[in-house]
């Protein structure tokens, strides 16, 4: 019985290329009792794979966290497997904005200690005991009012190249690092300020969401389904966007156009753009933010001594890299200090200062 991929993210590719089926890429997550993850995970795989579902999809005794595509025209079937499964039965799906046929290349679903990592090991904190959600027309009206501090629950390259007008966005690398940093800035606020939250789908803000009530905040709201939803609702309803720049996701797209807002600027030569890319150099990979000249001039890496390397011939650089490992930089995330126009480090204490009226 096949439980793992067998092709490669290039033999996928070119199946996907003379399919010429359209797919749908779509998210969803559900925190949910999972007593046995890996049976059910196993479960998921044979059933996904059978209708070409491709994507990264995690499962704990917590829930279920999946980002996917599959072709469009399977989608009915999928739905329909979803609705035998008791937590998923007419579950919200988040369908993309923006559509790519190869948006994810294989199906990857694993079995993870936690859907969303928190470095929590508190067993009276319940996930289940959520805030209240918000649609787009009430959060609109939420994030106007004095009273109410809106704050981004993701990393500082997602909020980077896009975020709500006037959110505090934290300058964390992991969304542990968030929590602290904004009850510390919060602590004063926790009964007199409307604590409204935001992130990709819903999925980070939700555990937030839960975490902050835990901690004793009294009035916590969240947008629900994230900004995926938000702007779904928005175009529907022909609401006021009040979010500017692009919606980071996590597929080889990399980013969805919200407004025509650019707020980032390449990090190699400070021109205003917005587009994540990977150093070419494999011993590197680091992700960081480089304009289409830049791009040219440096071979698509991100600094002189990669772009030497990337120039070598392919078994000199393997035999280079032996022993090596990646660079640390893979997972900084613009962060390398070789990148003169990276995000400025902030004193996040003083941003999240909140004038008590």
């Amino acid at each position: 019985m096949q439980l793992y991929n067998t092709l490669s993210a290039k033999e996928r590719a070119e199946l996907i290329e003379k399919a010429g089926e359209d797919r749908l890429t779509l998210s969803f997550y559900q925190y949910a009792k999972i007593n046995n993850p890996q049976e059910f995970r196993d479960h998921l795989f044979i059933t996904w794979n059978a209708l070409d579902v491709l994507g990264r999809i995690y499962v704990a005794h917590e829930g279920i966290n999946g980002q996917l595509s599959l072709p469009a025209e399977r989608f009915t079937a999928f739905k329909s497997h979803l609705d035998t499964i008791d937590f998923l039965k007419n579950i919200r799906l988040n369908v993309a904005i923006e559509q790519d046929n190869k948006s994810f290349l294989k199906l990857k679903v694993k079995v993870r200690d936690k859907i969303v990592a928190d470095g929590l090991n508190d067993a009276t904190f319940d996930v289940r005991n959520k805030g209240i959600h918000v649609n787009a027309e009430t959060f609109n009206n939420l994030i106007e009012d004095d009273n109410s501090v809106l704050v981004d629950m993701r990393n500082h390259y997602e909020s980077e190249i896009g975020h709500f007008k006037n959110a505090l966005t934290p300058d964390v690398d992991t969304f542990r690092a968030s929590l602290d940093i904004i009850e510390e800035g919060l602590k004063s606020h926790k009964e007199d300020k409307k604590l409204v939250m935001y992130c990709t789908g819903g999925i980070r803000c939700e555990k937030a969401s839960a975490y902050f009530k835990h901690r004793g905040f009294k009035n916590v709201y969240q947008l629900e389904g994230g900004i995926i939803e938000y702007t779904r609702q928005v175009n529907a309803k022909q609401l006021e966007n009040k979010f500017i720049g692009k919606n980071f996701v996590f597929d080889e797209r990399r980013a969805e156009k919200i407004s025509d807002h650019i707020i980032a600027s390449c990090h190699q030569c400070g021109k205003p753009f917005d587009v994540h890319t990977n150093c070419a150099n494999d011993a590197c990979h680091l992700l960081f933010i480089q304009c289409d000249a830049c791009k040219a001039e440096m071979d698509n890496c991100c600094s002189t001594a990669c772009k030497e390397m990337h120039a070598l011939p392919y078994e000199v650089q393997k035999e280079l890299r032996k022993g090596q490992g990646n660079s640390n930089d893979i997972f900084k995330k613009g962060r390398a200090d070789h990148l003169p126009y990276k995000k400025d480090l902030r004193n996040i204490f003083e941003t999240l200062k909140v004038e008590t009226k």
